[in-house]
């Protein structure tokens, strides 16, 4: 490995969310509150603690756990959306976040209007988005619906082009979560077959799933959250073989038979 190879590093990571009970105070209740020497009401939820990690170039590493276990958090922290509130965040390499198909799609612009601008939000400058937009509405399956305005696209047509149009980047990190496909049932085995090629051909790639089958067929290193912290790490058969038996338990404790 060489000093400019794209690496992901974070060195004992914690974050802090402040939470308030009144989300949405109004200007004339906070002034009041602050007159009359009060605190605002709030708790701060660490939502990550001490995370050591590394992943480097040819890692697939999936992020399990149960809801509320810090999984997005740590892709969006990755993704720099957040900074820590202590340790170290280190990430090299053109950082490439899939966290909503359809990002910065406007109803009013064009199907090509729209690619582009999602590539430019991708961090894809314009000239070399316009060199793939025939591609992008090949795959989409929707090439005469090139300018027309997304407001008359249909569900799925807005969907399709959506995905082509995330899946068209070509990053040295990427960060999924629960992206693993697109568009209505008939296009979502060709999604998904576009989306494994990217991850093939990708140095470095994180992805949050709740999906286990995918886990172990496409990531060959799996890293367990649980409550912010950093449970177990190491091979899917074994990482998931281990997530699946505490949940299995958790279950039977509530009084659940696992279907």
């Amino acid at each position: 490995m060489t000093a400019t190879d794209p690496i992901v590093r974070l060195e004992d990571v914690d974050l802090v969310y402040r939470v308030y009970s009144n989300r949405r105070p109004s200007l004339k209740a906070s002034l009041i509150q602050t007159l009359r020497g009060g605190v605002a009401e709030y708790r701060d939820l660490h939502a990550l603690r001490g995370v050591n990690l590394t992943v480097e170039t040819g890692q697939r590493v999936a992020v399990i756990g149960g809801n509320g276990a810090g999984k997005t958090t740590l892709l969006r922290l990755v993704a720099d959306i957040f900074p820590p509130t202590r340790g170290r965040v280190e990430v090299r390499g053109f950082v490439v976040p899939l966290f909503r198909v359809g990002l910065g799609f406007q109803p009013e612009l064009t199907g090509v209007e729209n690619v582009i601008q999602a590539g430019a939000l991708l961090g894809i400058p314009a000239a070399r988005m316009r060199e793939r937009v025939d591609a992008v509405f090949e795959f989409a399956e929707i090439p005469d619906f090139r300018d027309t305005p997304l407001k008359y696209y249909s569900r799925g047509m807005a969907s399709r082009l959506a995905f082509a149009t995330v899946t068209e980047v070509e990053p040295e990190v990427l960060l999924l979560d629960e992206v693993f496909g697109g568009g209505d049932i008939t296009f979502r085995e060709k999604a998904v077959q576009r989306m494994r090629g990217l991850i093939e051909r990708t140095p470095i790639v994180v992805m949050v799933s709740h999906s286990m089958d995918v886990v172990r067929e496409v990531m060959d290193r799996v890293v367990w959250l649980d409550h912010g912290r950093v449970r177990m790490d190491g091979p899917p058969e074994e990482v998931v073989a281990a997530y699946e038996a505490e949940s299995e338990r958790s279950l039977a404790g509530d009084g659940v038979v696992p279907g």
